[in-house]
């Protein structure tokens, strides 16, 4: 397929926050995705306020970039009382789609509040191209396809049908099928399908050929015999090292996981995703994935790596259990608030505690980098100090180059 063909995919971060939509779209994600107040599957992931949704449609709108409302809840009795207005408020204040898994809620949706777009989310588990066909024959945009589709599958389903296509590609992948699960209703009284799961598949479980409770089976526990041998918890995913499979196979939109994720996650993810899709963009040809961006990506906190189901079935190596084989070495440390390129000196607000002599890096959109050593800080108050201990603390500090508010910094752990 030819440049001119080739059709540039969205990169879609996710945004628990009016914080991390902001940091998302600064860092070069072409849309978002967020949370309101009812109908998500993120309870605890900061939802929006409408007020805060408006702040955030005008700043995307601002930066050419869209707002995405994530309402994917399974419906129990009663749930959809006022799912209606709740779609017109969304429409009104200018959210560019809702990605909605309940038919119901999908009915209401479009009945209720038409001219507000709706994407069928990943929960639906579309599989194939005749999913994709009849959904797009209920008036849907566009289908998140369900995370156990393999890459070829999804070049079969390009083939047979235009409507667009969304697809994972890098963070926490649920265990169950396209997130369906009663794991945490029956271990900690949550309803996973409706916004509170407690990630039970993440607990560490052992495996014991001899009843619980038994004397053997204390001994064994006492000793510290038992091994972790038992697992239910999911590698993540990354797709950066297959970035032009994706777009060739039509993919439209490419999607991060994520909204419970710290904006050190969020600038990072989209920040390498960008950077991988713009090389490929303006030279497909000689395209090489670059080790940088790869390292770039375990500069943030995350599981090991895996294609999920994209090349192959899941084995044993795409679950955790026992020691970790790879764990990320730097940390967020503070984020750039203003530069005076005459002093070379910038306002630093804290996000974890480092000090002078401490070996730093940079880093802003468009993969800009650079190390260097804390040298001298000040605080507000123009006092000399050593450290800076307190959270969300201001510091100043002279920067070997010139930096940009929402530049972030990191350090070696």
């Amino acid at each position: 397929m030819s440049k001119q063909q080739l059709k540039r995919p969205e990169v879609l971060a996710p945004a628990g926050t009016l914080e991390k939509l902001k940091t998302a779209i600064h860092y070069g994600a072409d849309a978002v995705y967020i949370g309101g107040n009812a109908y998500g599957l993120r309870s605890r992931a900061g939802n929006f306020s409408y007020e805060e949704m408006a702040e955030g449609v005008a700043y995307a709108k601002a930066h050419n970039a869209k707002v995405y409302v994530a309402a994917n809840m399974v419906t129990h009795e009663g749930n959809q009382a006022g799912a209606g207005e709740f779609f017109r408020e969304l429409r009104d204040v200018g959210i560019s789609a809702v990605i909605v898994s309940d038919p119901a809620l999908i009915e209401i949706c479009a009945t209720e509040a038409p001219g507000l777009p709706i994407h069928l989310s990943t929960q639906a588990s579309a599989t194939n191209f005749e999913t994709l066909e009849f959904w797009k024959e209920e008036g849907l945009e566009r289908v998140v396809l369900a995370r156990e589709v393999s890459m070829a599958e999804v070049a079969e389903i390009r083939k047979n049908t235009d409507i667009e296509i969304e697809a994972f590609i890098h963070g926490a992948m649920c265990i169950s099928y396209s997130g369906r699960c009663t794991l945490s209703n029956h271990m900690s009284m949550r309803d996973a399908n409706r916004g509170g799961c407690s990630q039970s598949c993440r607990w560490k479980y052992d495996l014991f050929d001899m009843p619980f409770g038994t004397e053997q089976h204390q001994s064994l526990t006492d000793k510290g015999a038992v091994n972790e041998e038992f697992s239910m918890s999911a590698v993540d995913m990354t797709m950066i090292e297959h970035i032009p499979d994706l777009i060739q196979n039509g993919v439209d939109s490419l999607k991060i996981e994520g909204r419970m994720k710290s904006i050190h996650y969020v600038s990072t993810v989209s920040n390498v995703y960008k950077a991988a899709i713009d090389s490929y963009m303006e030279d497909p040809e000689n395209y090489v994935c670059k080790q940088e961006w790869i390292d770039e990506l375990w500069k943030v906190a995350q599981r090991e790596l895996a294609t999920g189901f994209y090349y192959q079935t899941p084995t044993e190596n795409e679950q955790l259990f026992g020691a970790r084989r790879k764990i990320p070495q730097y940390k967020f440390v503070g984020e750039v608030m203003a530069y005076d390129p005459e002093t070379q000196i910038a306002t630093i607000r804290q996000r974890n505690l480092f000090s002078v002599g401490d070996e730093i890096e940079f880093y802003g959109p468009g993969f800009q980098h650079f190390e260097q050593q804390v040298t001298v800080m000040h605080n507000e108050e123009g006092e000399m100090i050593d450290r800076a201990p307190n959270p969300m603390m201001i510091v100043t500090m002279p920067v070997a180059q010139p930096v940009n508010p929402g530049d972030m910094i990191r350090k070696r752990k």
